[in-house]
């Protein structure tokens, strides 16, 4: 048997080329098993979200499929293809890859659900990815998959908060990405007060996997990977590296061989996943990339996008890059989460330039602590983590700033928010926005 992968080394020319590897044969399997025999074998796989929470995904097919038999109710199937977090890429890499996979995984999910209609929400400027998904949705047409003619693709902004889940269901809807109050198994798309309608959210790469599980089986799925994480994770990797880039492993390796062995970090002084977790420092590199031994560990495996700082790096101008990232990106509907980020941006920006006082340090790690109060979604209280474990972490390095002694600029990084990862080069374009 081949080793399990999703993320194919070239683009899938058609879907003439996808179904003669294999292809369509999860919808089918799916079709035939009926909507719970399919939503067994994804709990039997342990198939978790790749989207950052981790949450087991025929637990939450289930449940949504068992709260829209409520009277009234219709349930809905969205994908959040709105990848933003810095460090990330490897949704667009399969949307680009295997868009075909991502559509199958689509229909399989709105199968479980009987559900009427199902949408792909994806940034309007990811134009060769949406090129290759209307080109895809065309050809499931005429393959006479299942729903394809009632899925949707819904360009949208920019905006960070556009990949949180609960402000991608109003994007869908026609409005602005503003996150609710409620996630999307408790009020979906198009809801009312009598109407609930619960709809499934999940991320490209859990939906690709997802078709391969209904093709291959639990077994295929669970031959890489741990016990409490089976599988493949696609991991991006960019920063201080010698081979930035988008690497398909299985889960468990650790971040020594992921960081340094494969993408070539040098000597790793720290590592941030995303801007939703605690700052790993070097002594993380022997834990296994999965998701109860990165959190026993403090840090978090997010939705594997990793940045790694070399020992050149700064890390107040890190911290501050990562709080004026979160403060422009914050969408205004919680004080304490667009103060609280914009007072730590300032603040921070003093450190950088030498201007600051310890009592600016003593300030920042007090907003940390409250700038998460009646938050909507996640943004708040992952600044939280990150800009305060940076300064717990690396202490000195802000009373050395805090004395005056200014960031050195011949080291300045970039928020890494990634426009383009060019596989072949290396070559990596961080967003060009000012923050």
């Amino acid at each position: 048997m081949a080793q399990y992968a999703i993320l194919p080394d070239q683009p899938v020319a058609d879907m003439d080329a996808y179904v003669a590897a294999g292809g369509g044969r999860g919808l089918e399997r799916a079709v035939e098993l009926g909507p719970e025999a399919t939503v067994e074998r994804i709990k039997a796989a342990g198939l978790r979200g790749r989207g950052g929470a981790g949450f087991p995904t025929g637990l939450k097919w289930g449940s949504v499929r068992d709260a829209a038999s409520e009277p009234g109710s219709t349930p809905y199937v969205a994908c959040n293809a709105a990848e933003g977090e810095p460090g990330t890429y490897k949704d667009r890499r399969l949307m680009a890859n295997n868009p075909f996979a991502l559509v199958e995984g689509v229909l399989i999910a709105a199968s479980v659900l009987e559900a009427p209609e199902s949408f792909i929400a994806v940034k309007y400027h990811y134009t060769h990815e949406i090129g290759r998904l209307v080109t895809a949705q065309e050809q499931a047409i005429k393959a006479d998959w299942p729903g394809a003619d009632r899925l949707q693709i819904v360009p949208g902004p920019d905006d960070y908060l556009f990949g949180e889940e609960k402000a991608l269901l109003e994007v869908i809807e026609g409005k602005l990405a503003m996150p609710r109050l409620l996630p999307p198994f408790q009020v979906g798309l198009f809801a009312t007060m009598a109407a609930p309608n619960p709809t499934v959210a999940n991320n490209v790469e859990t939906f690709c996997h997802a078709a391969a599980i209904m093709a291959e089986g639990p077994e295929a799925f669970r031959s890489v990977g741990t016990e409490d994480s089976p599988g493949t994770m696609i991991f991006t990797i960019v920063g201080d590296v010698e081979r930035p880039g988008t690497y398909e492993m299985p889960l468990g390796i650790t971040l020594r061989e992921l960081l340094v062995d494969i993408a070539g970090a040098q000597d790793p002084k720290a590592i941030l996943s995303g801007t939703s977790n605690p700052v790993g420092p070097a002594g993380h590199l022997d834990v296994p990339c999965c998701f109860k031994a990165l959190s026993d560990a403090g840090f978090g495996l997010g939705s594997g996008g990793f940045i790694v700082y070399g020992q050149q790096r700064d890390m107040v101008q890190i911290a501050e890059r990562m709080a004026a990232f979160l403060a422009a990106e914050s969408c205004g509907q919680c004080t304490a989460c667009k103060l609280g980020n914009a007072d730590m941006a300032e603040r921070l920006g003093l450190l950088v330039r030498g201007e600051g006082t310890p009592e600016d340090v003593e300030e920042i790690k007090k907003r940390t602590e409250h700038v998460s109060d009646a938050a909507r979604c996640f943004l708040p209280t992952g600044s939280a983590f990150t800009i305060r474990s940076i300064i717990d972490v690396f202490p000195e390095e802000f009373a050395e700033r805090a004395q005056g002694v200014p960031s050195p600029p011949e080291v300045a990084v970039p928020v890494p928010k990634i426009n383009s990862l060019d596989e072949t080069t290396g070559e990596v374009v961080y967003a060009q926005k000012e923050y």
